[in-house]
């Protein structure tokens, strides 16, 4: 890949570990909020039901709002634990809060940043809010990192749609033949990004079976391989 110039890394569950930092977060919001319920029962359905409402979102079928009230008031229904509206919203609102807290980053994140920062451009393309994910960046240490941090906000939609790719290579004053998306989501990382011409790298670290001509690391490290 000697004609790569341009990294794009996509953020949650490939550099920031988002399952570690959100299991963190909701412990903290629960007990400000006296809210007695079974953590452990909860972020397993949790999980689940995220999930859900994040590829809702991709696909415009959810607005932002009813992401962030939806997967709790599911959750809560799906293990009987009554709440009222109000308190979701106060919980939705002190979780965006205290997220960008906890910042446990995956295995080799720092490492293999520094063996990529000098050879490479590197850049971020994330479907997360705006107002978590330049906290997470600046402080997990990551932002010092980055050129340029692209988000679905700003570009107005959401991967794996190709407008926020190409806005993302027009930003980065970057060409999509120099550029390789990094990132742990098949869909919207590595399919939405190969559909206009980028090479992709999937961060394949729950070993799921891929294609064969798709680039793939179980850890962050292997990366080193290809670049």
């Amino acid at each position: 890949m000697k004609y790569i110039k341009h990294v794009f890394f996509d953020l949650d569950h490939t550099l920031w570990d988002f399952e570690a930092n959100s299991d963190v977060a909701f412990e903290t919001i629960f007990k400000m909020h006296n809210v007695t319920v079974d953590i452990h029962k909860f972020l397993k359905n949790y999980r689940i039901i995220n999930n859900k409402y994040w590829k809702l979102y991709r696909e415009d079928k959810v607005t932002k709002a009813e992401l962030s009230f939806g997967r709790l008031n599911d959750t809560f229904k799906t293990i009987k634990y009554t709440v009222t509206p109000s308190l979701i919203h106060n919980l939705s609102k002190s979780y965006i809060d205290v997220l960008p807290n906890n910042n446990k980053l995956f295995e080799g994140a720092i490492e293999i940043l520094n063996y990529l920062k000098p050879k490479y451009e590197l850049h971020i393309i994330t479907n997360g809010f705006n107002e978590v994910q330049y906290k997470k960046l600046v402080n997990s240490g990551l932002s010092g990192y980055f050129d340029k941090v692209i988000t679905s906000e700003e570009a107005g939609v959401k991967k794996p749609n190709p407008i926020i790719f190409n806005y993302a290579l027009k930003k980065a004053n970057a060409k999509v033949q120099e550029s390789v998306m990094i990132g742990d989501n098949w869909e919207a990382d590595i399919m939405g990004a190969k559909e206009i011409g980028f090479d992709v790298i999937f961060c394949n670290f729950n070993n799921s079976l891929v294609s064969q001509n798709i680039k793939s690391v179980s850890n962050l490290l292997a990366i080193k391989q290809y670049l």
